[in-house]
């Protein structure tokens, strides 16, 4: 009987500490290999020798296309690239961006539970919105564990409970806790395998770069009355999808949580535009109005004044959403923070 010997890592802001602390808990002879996906700005430094320092006696690498799997060691997957598991290899997939970034912690997560099955580990630590939580999903749905770090003891709490939401999970505790429940569980012997559905093969298919068209999309979706912030085509929704997800025909994918957080950022800026367009009307209107009645045209400077207030009483308004929207603009997303304030500072060799 097969024993489990995979472990997927996903995480964002605030993971890198729960990261240290389950990667030094892993024994130097680990009967299972390591994938580990945060996200990672694309113009990010140094992340490798963070998570290096931190994995003790484990080697970590940064993946590459064709890597094959080995026991006992750490792959780490790397800007641009969704990174997914296929024949107990590593491949790096040119595939859309999946909740804002690549690589996505989903396609991570689909690859395990498709290749490994029963065999397979996720496991979702801190961090923001909602990327991991469908993964995670498919992991159960393929006869996998499913852990989580407590939302208590993250630092960003969205992923952990966003995760709690989409599945039934094996366990969520403190960081400490994590790593000494992976190793019971892969002293455990594997459920048997269970057939792995279509919607995994195919979403797994797009991260890698494969052709995705309507024939396809209607395979799992159904279109809605939405656009895609990326590329502005036609959204579908995910059908059966848990957190909610959409994709478009290019493949952008998104769960309702990152597509509202981006929308909103995208109605933000009209308004600012609005009110910069609106109060430069006043200002060009107002001109005219003392213009015309320096001139003498008073019937025309009345009209321009009316105007030039009706166009400040339109700024007024428009100013009024904007520090609405000031006070109540949560904490930057993590998919933007830099790699500082992702992972803290690297630390210095000793």
């Amino acid at each position: 009987m097969a024993k489990r010997d995979l472990v997927v890592i996903g995480g964002s802001a605030g993971s890198i500490g729960p990261l240290r602390t389950i990667l030094s808990a892993m024994p130097a002879q680990l009967p299972a290999a390591i994938a580990v996906v945060l996200h990672i700005p694309s113009d990010s430094t140094g992340i490798f020798n963070t998570v290096a320092a931190a994995a003790g006696a484990l080697p970590v690498h940064a993946a590459t296309e064709g890597m094959m799997l080995e026991h006992g060691h750490v792959y780490l997957g790397t800007p641009n690239h969704h990174l997914v598991i296929q024949d107990g290899a590593l491949r790096l997939g040119s595939g859309p961006r999946e909740n804002l970034v690549r690589p996505a912690i989903d396609p991570l997560f689909r690859s395990a539970a498709a290749s490994h099955g029963p065999r397979a580990i996720g496991v979702i630590l801190s961090g923001m919105l909602n990327d991991g939580a469908d993964g995670l999903r498919a992991i159960k749905r393929c006869g996998g564990v499913a852990l989580v770090q407590s939302p208590h003891d993250s630092a960003a709490s969205e992923m952990p409970l966003a995760a709690l939401e989409a599945t039934a999970v094996d366990l969520s505790t403190e960081a400490s806790h994590l790593g000494p429940a992976i190793l019971r569980h892969l002293d455990e012997t594997a459920e048997p395998v269970v057939p792995v559905e279509r919607d995994i093969l195919i979403e797994i298919e797009i991260a890698l770069g494969s052709r995705y068209d309507s024939r396809i999309a209607a395979e799992i979706s159904k279109p809605v009355a939405l656009t895609c912030p990326d590329c502005g085509g036609v959204l579908s929704q995910i059908e059966a999808a848990r957190p909610l997800r959409f994709r478009c025909q290019v493949g952008h994918g998104y769960t309702a949580r990152t597509l509202l957080h981006e929308k909103e950022g995208s109605v933000d800026e009209a308004v600012r535009v609005a009110l910069r367009i609106v109060e430069e009307r006043a200002e060009l209107v107002g001109r005219m109005g003392r213009d015309a009645s320096q001139a003498g045209r008073i019937g025309m400077a009345e009209m321009y004044e009316g105007r030039a207030a009706e166009y400040r009483r339109y700024a007024e308004t428009l100013r009024h959403a904007v520090l609405k929207t000031l006070a109540t603009e949560p904490p930057p997303d993590d998919d933007h923070l830099t790699h500082t304030q992702i992972i803290g500072p690297i630390p210095e060799e000793e």
